[in-house]
């Protein structure tokens, strides 16, 4: 069941096949507002619309390839990016800054899923490289033998390969923000992405070794600064043959993986 009784939630969540119950309640909005008691938690508080800010800007900068997660990502990255809060040992708390890019290499290999990770589904290795200064992302993918070194667990006639390359700017505190006192370093780069869909192939067949390339606009070069990493991140999709013939995608059949971050 989901829904509300007596002041008790049920609801579920992605990854979870459980109903999860919560007691609603707890200190009103003026007090936590203007009470000297939750004077620590309103800075807390503040800090956190940086956190959220950061995991938009991740599920933005991995595009395509975020539907494939089995798992509710924004969460764990938001509290990711209250661990990354903490590294700053200079500014007081509801003024440390987020800087992603001094940890970044932490989510280079990161899966997107935790019941089917990608190495489980595409046995081959693919090589990845990934060139900062012009934005560019290549990934050769050796031959695919589906029978050998595809895991087809829903046993679906075709699937395809999705390459993204993304960009993620680190979240500094702004004194001035109106709506937020965090905003990321560049703006204009934040969250922004590109991505490329494979063809659909056959679960049924030998597939010849390819190299997949992305590119991110040259325009975006010269506002390019230490403060923004770079995300490639790749994924397999499975499909069927939907209405009129065409080939469709299925809900939740795939796995994602972040390869680099630079």
């Amino acid at each position: 069941m989901t829904g509300s009784i007596k002041g008790v939630s049920f609801y579920t969540r992605v990854g979870s096949d459980k109903v999860i119950m919560r007691a609603k309640g707890g200190a009103k909005k003026y007090t936590i507002l203007h009470g000297k008691n939750f004077a620590k938690l309103r800075l807390h508080q503040t800090e956190w619309s940086a956190c959220v800010q950061f995991a938009q800007s991740m599920r933005s900068a991995i595009g395509e390839t975020y539907r494939l997660a089995d798992i509710n990502l924004c969460p764990v990255w938001t509290g990711m990016g209250r661990k990354i809060l903490k590294l700053d040992n200079v500014n007081e708390i509801g003024k440390r800054h987020l800087r992603f890019s001094e940890c970044k290499q932490e989510l280079e290999g990161y899966n997107l899923n935790k019941k089917y990770p990608i190495t489980s589904i595409l046995k081959v290795s693919p090589m990845a490289e990934l060139n900062r200064e012009t934005l560019q992302a290549t990934v050769s993918v050796p031959r695919i033998n589906t029978s050998t070194d595809l895991e087809n667990i829903q046993r679906l006639p075709y699937f395809r390969l999705i390459l993204c390359l993304g960009l993620v700017s680190d979240m500094m505190y702004n004194p001035d923000g109106r709506i937020s006192k965090y905003k990321p370093v560049i703006d204009e780069l934040n969250g922004e992405r590109i991505s490329l869909i494979g063809e659909w192939l056959s679960t049924n067949d030998i597939i010849s070794p390819q190299v997949l390339s992305v590119r991110l606009y040259e325009d975006l070069l010269p506002l390019l600064t230490d403060d923004v990493t770079v995300l490639l991140s790749m994924g397999v999709e499975f499909g069927t043959v939907g209405f009129g013939g065409v080939i469709e995608q299925v809900k939740r059949a795939g796995c994602g993986k972040i390869l680099l971050c630079r």
